[in-house]
């Protein structure tokens, strides 16, 4: 198999999983479940552009979910902004929070970054335990969906499911043109020997500026369209737990890999939702006891094991 090959395969399946998209309400499948996977399948896609491309492991990506799913429930429920403004406000919200964030970890490495990140991000979860306008621990509840541009009614499931299919579509493949550019190359070159991408003049901190803030602002935009499918805001959004829940969706499918971490978050959100229900709490043991199996015989997640024996067969080829 050659590489030919390899990528007429990759195009062929995304063809088929973007139609199974697009037909899966016709499907029988509950269309809030799907939009709640892919809302945590794009969060999942952004904390991989950190740790995955650029080898930057925050500890910290809920404060940016959380943050931009507070700003746009307030925004559209107190200021009666539009569905579409809001998104853009809970975007551009998060990231100018990553901007913030980024400024003082990036000079740090390792544990030190991962440890800032989490330290900043518990102080926003603390704004939002006590500010005024997110409810406090009730968070904020009954956000309306409202009308896309004035004209689409986003109030029934069928219209706002392929609404968000399209805003995750356009930001995975957005993600994909980054990471293949060239600028996608130096943060691959930074995170493989950062040192010998300055030696080569690379101004190594402005690209893992910009990097950071990109995927704060596509984690906030996750969390802002979750806010506007669910209809509340509360501060599980911003805990602590939910930048362990990415970590562990993008490690599950595959760091490094495109489509990793939309697996991973797959079968989070789908364990999640078959278990709780039966076996209550012990559904975050059974996720834990997968991860321990899934390092322990995937150290590359499944998709990267997919992809490595790709590799080695196409070498003994």
């Amino acid at each position: 198999m050659n590489l030919t090959n390899d990528n007429k395969l990759i195009r062929i399946t995304y063809a088929v999983i973007l139609a199974i998209l697009l037909i899966a309400p016709f499907l029988g499948l509950y269309p809030v479940f799907v939009m709640k996977l892919l809302c945590f399948a794009l969060f999942a896609c952004a904390f991989n552009l950190m740790l995955g491309f650029t080898g930057l492991l925050s500890f910290g990506h809920a404060a940016f979910f959380g943050s931009a799913a507070y700003v746009t429930g307030w925004a559209i429920k107190s200021q009666g902004w539009s569905p579409e403004l809001a998104l853009i406000g809970g975007t551009v919200a998060s990231a100018f929070l990553g901007l913030v964030f980024g400024l003082v970890a990036i000079r740090r490495q390792g544990i030190y970054f991962a440890m800032i990140t989490l330290a900043l991000a518990q102080m926003v979860y603390f704004i939002a335990l006590q500010a005024p306008f997110t409810g406090g621990e009730d968070g904020l509840q009954g956000v309306p969906r409202g009308k896309l541009f004035g004209l689409i009614d986003l109030t029934g499931d069928t219209t706002m499911y392929y609404v968000v299919v399209v805003i995750f579509v356009a930001c995975f493949m957005a993600i994909a043109r980054i990471v293949t550019s060239p600028y996608g190359q130096v943060l691959k070159m930074i995170r493989e020997n950062e040192p010998r991408a300055v030696s080569l003049g690379y101004e190594v901190d402005k690209y893992k500026l910009l990097a950071f803030v990109l995927s704060a602002g596509l984690a906030g935009l996750a969390g802002a369209l979750k806010t506007l499918v669910m209809g509340f805001a509360t501060l599980s959004d911003v805990h602590w737990s939910m930048s362990g829940e990415v970590i562990l969706m993008s490690l599950l499918g595959g760091v490094g890999t495109l489509f990793g971490p939309v697996f991973g978050a797959g079968i989070v959100i789908a364990l999640q939702n078959l278990l709780a229900d039966k076996v209550g709490a012990w559904v975050t043991v059974i996720i834990g006891a997968i991860f321990v199996i899934c390092v322990l015989a995937f150290r590359k997640g499944v998709v990267g094991e997919l992809r490595a024996y790709m590799d080695r067969r196409r070498a003994r080829a």
